[in-house]
C-alpha cells in the first residue's frame, strides 16, 4: 500500500511538475509581443541619442566660431575635437539605427508569421 502511494505521488510529481512550468512559461506570441516593444523602445532611445549629438555638433561649431573671431585658437581646436567625436557618435547611432530596424522588422515577421500544425 505504501508503494503504490509512493509511486502514485512519483508520477504525480513527474507529470504534473513539467506542466506547472510550462503553464507559467509566456507564450511565443507575448515574447515576440515584449521583443517587438523593446526593439521599439531602443530604436526611439537611439534617434534621441542621434538627435542629441547633431545638435551638440552645431552647439560646437557655433562655439567654434565665436572662439576664431575672438582669437582664441586654443578653445577653437578643442571645439574641433568635440565636433569630431560628435560626428563619430552620430555614425555609431546610425548603425544602432539601422540594426535596430532589421531586428524590428524581422521581430515583427516572426510575430505575423503562422505556426504550423503539427498533426
Amino acid at each position: 500500500m505504501r508503494n503504490r502511494t509512493f509511486i502514485a505521488a512519483l508520477l504525480a510529481l513527474a507529470l504534473g511538475v513539467p506542466a506547472a512550468a510550462r503553464a507559467q512559461q509566456p507564450s511565443d506570441t507575448t515574447r515576440d509581443r515584449h521583443e517587438v516593444r523593446r526593439d521599439r523602445r531602443e530604436l526611439r532611445a537611439d534617434r534621441r541619442d542621434a538627435r542629441s549629438d547633431r545638435r551638440g555638433i552645431r552647439q560646437d561649431r557655433r562655439e567654434r566660431r565665436q572662439d576664431l573671431r575672438a582669437g582664441d585658437t586654443t578653445a577653437a581646436r578643442q571645439d574641433t575635437r568635440d565636433i569630431r567625436q560628435d560626428k563619430r557618435d552620430v555614425r555609431s547611432d546610425r548603425r544602432d539605427v539601422r540594426q535596430d530596424r532589421r531586428d524590428l522588422r524581422r521581430d515583427r515577421h516572426d510575430t505575423t508569421q503562422a505556426t504550423p500544425k503539427t498533426p
